[in-house]
């Protein structure tokens, strides 16, 4: 009797010919993962399993797994040779003292003498044999014991399911710049793009010496607990603040928000191009801001001429943006109180509705873009965090 960690993934069943190129993707991630724990990691007819570990580094493995894009569930098993006598010796012993319980079995393995139903109901009258305060509840048990019985003359036998990342193993999707500001929004929208397969790199604009390097730090760490989902993030980090100050100089200050975030977009295209990215993800939430009305997106989408630009929080309030922040670590980082390079001469009153015209007649205003655009690029500190 062996005690693994029994994986299982969840769309990757749909993919029919393609199965194999993503299971090969979730396999890779799976051991990057778990590369510097001393264990076994082997794959059995779509049934993944890490044994040979040692106790200390169980929860340090399921916490990691549960990390892991593609992963629908897990669960600590028991592995046993395929022996009747076994199979009842382990589910008895696995079983609670009291309450109501029932019998889950898959039977992959058809030469087994009895059939699913057969072995379910057998196994449970051997442990309400030996537990006599259990009873039995098809529809809502307190708990379930569950028989794997596989096709290489091997069964598992385990209780709990752990709910899982999901989604589709990272690096199958190609690859996509996210916009990484220090705020809640835009690492959610990271993470919900990893859950998709895409690899991520990010860019940050940083506007020094009107933003502090603490600022740039928390950015940093934002992009450490992203990639612990996304396996590894090049970040871009741009300097803005020359760009900022002749925004300022030159042009309507209500626009001040609206000009940004063109300039932003424009340098975000350029960089995500030369690193290989096939589209650009933000934050944005329809109507959380001024720079996020349906007519101030329409002005950031006509900066971009090539990529799309995915916005997965685009439906979400911000309440169900904070949940995922929650449950992904990011939150108690996206709140401490350094401010980004938006906050820099930030209006009064910013336009809600910038008319297209009115922006470039802004635009118009500060001739060298280009040229400050190409300085901010070449300026660019490249970040690896893996």
């Amino acid at each position: 009797m062996d005690k693994v960690i029994l994986i299982r993934y969840g769309e990757i069943h749909l993919k029919g010919r393609n199965r194999g190129f993503f299971e090969s993707a979730l396999v890779k991630n799976i051991k990057h993962k778990l590369k510097d724990i001393q264990c076994e990691f082997t794959c059995k007819r779509a049934r993944y399993m890490v044994s040979n570990f040692s106790e200390e580094d169980e929860d340090i493995i399921i916490e990691r797994l549960k990390q892991v894009f593609g992963i629908h569930s897990i669960s600590v098993a028991q592995y046993i040779k395929t022996d009747l006598d076994e199979i009842v010796k382990t589910c008895v012993a696995l079983a609670k003292d009291e309450g109501t319980f029932k019998v889950d079995t898959n039977r992959a393995d058809k030469k087994f003498p009895m059939t699913s139903v057969q072995t379910s109901q057998f196994i449970g009258g051997k442990i309400l044999e030996k537990h006599h305060k259990l009873s039995v509840d098809l529809f809502n048990p307190d708990f379930i014991v569950n028989i794997d019985i596989r096709e290489d003359g091997g069964t598992f036998v385990y209780a709990d399911k752990i709910l899982c990342a999901g989604g589709m193993p990272v690096g199958t999707a190609g690859k996509g710049m996210l916009l990484l500001s220090g705020g809640i929004d835009s690492p959610v929208a990271g993470y919900m793009m990893s859950k998709r397969g895409l690899n991520l790199d990010a860019i940050h604009f940083h506007s020094y010496p009107y933003t502090s390097e603490l600022a740039k730090e928390k950015v940093v760490d934002l992009a450490k607990i992203v990639s612990s989902y996304a396996t590894r993030i090049n970040l871009s980090c741009v300097p803005f603040t020359k760009i900022q100050e002749e925004i300022h100089k030159n042009c309507d200050s209500s626009y001040m928000i609206t000009l940004v975030r063109c300039f932003m977009m424009r340098i975000a295209e350029r960089v995500a191009l030369m690193r290989g990215c096939g589209c650009i993800i933000n934050g944005e939430s329809l109507g959380q801001v001024a720079s996020q009305t349906l007519e101030s997106i329409n002005i950031t989408n006509s900066q971009i001429k090539t990529l799309p630009i995915f916005r997965p929080c685009i439906g979400m309030d911000k309440d169900e943006i904070i949940a995922i922040a929650q449950k992904i670590g990011t939150f108690e980082t996206s709140i401490l109180p350094y401010e980004d390079c938006c906050t820099v001469f930030l209006p009064d009153s910013p336009v809600i509705k910038p008319n297209p015209q009115k922006v470039e007649e802004e635009l118009a205003k500060i001739p060298n873009a280009e040229e400050l655009i190409n300085e901010a690029i070449e300026n660019i500190e490249l970040i690896r965090i893996s």
